[in-house]
């Protein structure tokens, strides 16, 4: 366990008082809201996949209401142009000149809702502000706010009228993770809350109250990038990544590109739970939503009823893990 420095401490506490206001609005998905802070701290973008009414679009709300983060919500329509993502150069007759207005991309968090039901041409406008940061529209480069994340929500793709995403633009999220139905007395809970008038449009009745902002939130992924990782972690990290490659269920294994990613994830969930170091652990906490949407399984693996969850575990059972 490191020692760590008082504003570290300062920042982790404040990150554990935003699941508590986050648990105002959101009954159940505390799995989901340590998954969206671990992605803010490591700069990548988050999946949400889950049936309509798991409480997507209120998790990211409410997370960005706790943390001062601007945010805007895009519902993706199989009508809606790159444009209507990125912004686009409007004539402006005064002035007898085009200028450019900023689409809902810039801001801090943008909530893609239902990202799969909008055709690839449109979900490709995004690739160059997840992976950039940036905005490029008429030979100009306009850069996005900091800090940018893109918290997307998906329906299962064997609903009707959705878009599987391509494989490009999957790789650019950094965590998928699998919003499930609730339990039986989660679900009660919520029940009880509705009965006493709970509002999910309104957050301000639901009392949740920002803790912390940008400034504050950038000075955590300073102090991740700190976090250290030995070369026997680095080692079975790449171990893991190879297996995937070999695997016979697998067709497309998991790129360099994914093994940078659970490395960054991994080190913000240590330092999020106190260590100044990486170990295995923190790697197989960290690998299922990393990794789980960049496997792509053999069609025989997939009739046969095979997931990509199901060849990760098999695959960390296997590797060894450095003593």
């Amino acid at each position: 366990m490191s020692e760590p420095t008082p504003d570290d401490q300062a920042l982790r506490e404040a990150l554990a008082r935003v699941r508590t206001e986050v648990g105002k609005a959101v009954v159940g998905q505390d799995g989901a809201v340590t998954g969206l802070i671990i992605a803010l701290l490591a700069d990548g973008h988050v999946l949400l996949e889950g049936v309509p009414g798991v409480a997507k679009t209120l998790l990211v709300r409410s997370l960005s209401r706790a943390l001062s983060l601007d945010t805007r919500r895009l519902q993706f329509t199989p009508d809606l142009m790159p444009g209507d993502v990125t912004g686009s150069l409007v004539y402006d007759p005064r002035e007898a000149a085009f200028e450019f207005r900023e689409g809902p991309v810039f801001t801090n968090v943008l909530l893609a809702d239902e990202i799969n039901r909008t055709p690839p041409k449109t979900q490709s406008a995004l690739l160059e502000s997840m992976e950039e940061r940036q905005v490029s529209a008429d030979g100009v480069t306009r850069p996005l706010p900091a800090p940018f994340i893109v918290a997307a929500t998906q329906n299962p793709i064997e609903y009707e009228g959705t878009y599987a995403l391509p494989e490009a633009q999957l790789d650019r999220f950094l965590l998928k993770l699998v919003l499930e139905l609730p339990e039986r007395d989660p679900e009660i809970a919520i029940l009880r809350r509705h009965a006493d008038g709970f509002n999910p449009r309104d957050l301000d009745a639901a009392g949740v109250q920002p803790v912390l902002g940008a400034a504050e939130l950038l000075r955590a992924r300073e102090a991740v990038a700190r976090v250290g990782v030995g070369d026997d972690v680095l080692g079975y990290l790449v171990d893991l990544a190879r297996a995937t490659r070999v695997s016979p269920s697998v067709r497309l294994g998991v790129s360099p590109r994914g093994t940078t990613a659970l490395l960054h994830a991994a080190k913000a969930w240590a330092w999020l739970s106190g260590y100044d170091s990486l170990t295995p652990d923190h790697l197989q906490a960290m690998l299922l939503p990393v990794w789980r949407h960049r496997v792509q399984l053999r069609p025989e693996a997939e009739l046969e009823g095979v997931s990509a969850d199901a060849v990760l575990r098999a695959i960390v059972q296997q590797v060894q893990v450095p003593l």
